[in-house]
């Protein structure tokens, strides 16, 4: 028998080495597991949460798995998702103070993304970054990865977290408020997509009476006849401004509360039905005259849902009295469907930030002198309509925005993040000032009705309204919708013409009301729809989807279907 061959140093260094290739392909499988135990740790707060996360972790890496075989990189890509979540459900807290819920997936679109990356313009710098680092990473790992994993077992695993997800779900449902918390990221995102699946089964998009007993007439189109001239109408979406003196011990320089007050001296409150960031709540209010709150989860996607659903608005009653109607919206036109929803509504020609040519955020007077130019293309004795939707007044306010239009500011000395508010408040006061001087001037014997509004406080409003309040009691009251953190203002203009008296014209409106104070200001003739919603705002004095808990808002929205101005929802 010939003797054993002589391993000797080399052959042991050899073996050492597979043992620590080995080593570090376990610790590439390893890696995330950890990394996600540590996040939480981090983020999930109590034992139902971590629950939650632990079933969120489970479906994210037996779906990877059940697809690519291989365990490494299915954690690392699980990994990558959830750290994805977390930093986004950061950012939306810090713009609308929800964390992101199972719903949020229908946000992320090329236009959404543009119009992140104008407003936070290091973030495109940021994402190349993380991709240049990932890419590689994710090679590697399928290399490294020494473990192969049988589909079929991976779905069964797969399958029974998401059953146990959705009978935890189902048996401990998260608190509605608890979305203002900014924590618990992974849990409540995944516990959501339970409930969103269930109540889209049960009650569908958007809630209306299973009957109503009325009917609404449908409103013809030759059937409006105003008496007298017809104003040109102009509404102004004055981005996140609100009457900062609610809050007590702010200092403002003085005249401030002048751009609140309207042709008459006095100041009117417009209640939203957001806080902080999602305009487009507010943008469904104006223009088709009814209440996002009706969608209940779903109503943050609701000038999506509505786009080619909702046929009913501000726009398509004054085109049915002659108006041409126009909107100059200042992000991408597929944002949030913003052009194919305020086309259902009625607006004929709709200029998007690239038809406007806007280089990342401009100041007011940007859009003012686009109003004029294309007013003066207008035909004179043709009515127009004209929505104009600013956005100056934007978050961040950390930062100065074009500190060269205001150079004498001087700071009234709260915090800087209240300071950069006011500043750009002024800003956006000095702008419209300028603008009424250019109707005046160019149109000097044209009437106008122009009505402004706040579409929501800022983000940091509920922490200066009520300083002393932790982030639990801020949510509960967003949740009850306070009305201290959604009151904002209105405000009613005109040159050349003189306001219609009306009782709809009140001190205190909601916002779905905005449209039907319009055509009363504006001495419109109301189409069968808006008699209707006239009825329900003298008797609810101003109050909509709040009156009767909603009963009110319902009933209408039942209306409108039978009348087939809603369809699909």
């Amino acid at each position: 028998m010939a003797p054993a061959p002589n391993q000797g140093p080399s052959a042991a260094v050899a073996t050492a080495s597979v043992a620590a290739v080995g080593i570090w392909r376990l610790l590439a499988v390893a890696a995330p597991h950890l990394a996600a135990i540590g996040l939480m740790l981090q983020t999930e707060t109590d034992f139902g949460s971590r629950t939650g996360f632990v079933l969120a972790w489970g479906i994210l890496n037996f779906f990877w798995i059940a697809l690519l075989r291989r365990p490494a990189l299915s954690g690392a890509l699980s990994l990558t998702l959830v750290v994805v979540l977390i930093l986004l459900s950061r950012l939306k807290h810090d713009i609308v103070q929800m964390t992101a819920n199972f719903v949020d997936l229908m946000v992320i679109d090329r236009d959404t993304a543009a119009f992140l990356f104008t407003i936070f313009p290091n973030l495109r710098w940021s994402v190349i970054g993380a991709a240049v680092v990932t890419l590689p990473l994710m090679y590697a790992l399928w290399w490294l990865d020494p473990f192969r994993i049988r589909r079929l077992p991976a779905l069964a695993c797969k399958l029974t977290c998401l059953a146990a997800l959705v009978g935890y779900s189902f048996a401990w449902p998260d608190e509605a408020w608890r979305g203002y918390y900014d924590d618990g990221y992974l849990s409540k995102f995944a516990r959501s997509g339970v409930t969103a699946v269930s109540d889209f089964v049960n009650y569908g998009f958007m809630e209306s009476d299973a009957v109503a007993a009325e009917r609404l007439k449908v409103p013809l189109v030759d059937s409006c006849h105003p008496a007298g001239r017809r104003p040109h109408i102009i509404m102004i979406h004055d981005e996140s401004s609100f009457d900062i003196r609610q809050a007590k011990g702010i200092k403002v320089p003085e005249g401030y509360g002048s751009h609140f007050k309207s042709f008459d001296g006095k100041e009117r409150k417009f209640l939203a039905e957001s806080n902080g960031g999602p305009s487009w709540f507010t943008e469904y209010n104006v223009l088709a005259g009814l209440s996002s709150r009706s969608f209940g989860r779903f109503s943050y996607f609701v000038t999506r849902i509505a786009s080619g659903r909702v046929e009913r608005g501000l726009p398509l009653a004054l085109r049915r009295c002659g108006y041409e109607t126009i909107s100059l919206y200042p992000a991408y036109g597929a944002f949030m469907s913003a052009r194919s929803f305020q086309a259902s509504t009625g607006i004929q020609r709709f200029y998007d930030a690239r038809d406007l040519g806007t280089k990342g955020v401009e100041p007011d007077s940007f859009y003012y002198d686009k109003a004029l130019q294309l007013m003066s293309g207008n035909a004179p004795n043709k009515p127009l309509f004209m929505f104009v939707y600013l956005a100056a007044n934007h978050f961040p306010w950390e930062t100065r925005f074009r500190p060269d239009l205001t150079p004498s500011w001087k700071r009234p000395g709260n915090q800087p993040v209240v300071d950069e508010y006011i500043r750009r408040q002024a800003m956006s006061a000095g702008d419209y000032t300028a603008f009424i001087a250019g109707l005046k001037k160019k149109f000097p014997a044209q009437p106008f009705l122009i009505v402004r509004y706040g579409d929501h406080q800022p983000e940091f409003s509920p922490h200066v309204l009520d300083p002393g309040l932790g982030e639990a009691g801020v949510g509960k009251k967003l949740n009850a919708y306070d009305p201290r953190y959604y009151a904002t203002y209105y405000a009613i203009d005109a040159i050349n013409f003189e306001p219609v008296k009306s009782a709809a014209v009140m001190d205190t409106v909601d916002g779905p009301y905005l449209p039907l104070v319009i055509q009363e200001a504006a001495g419109i003739p109301l189409d069968p729809s808006f008699e209707e919603q006239k009825s329900i705002m003298l008797r609810c004095k101003g109050l909509f989807y709040a009156c009767k808990d909603g009963a009110e808002a319902r009933r209408f929205n039942r209306l409108l279907i039978d009348a087939g101005m809603v369809r699909g929802l």
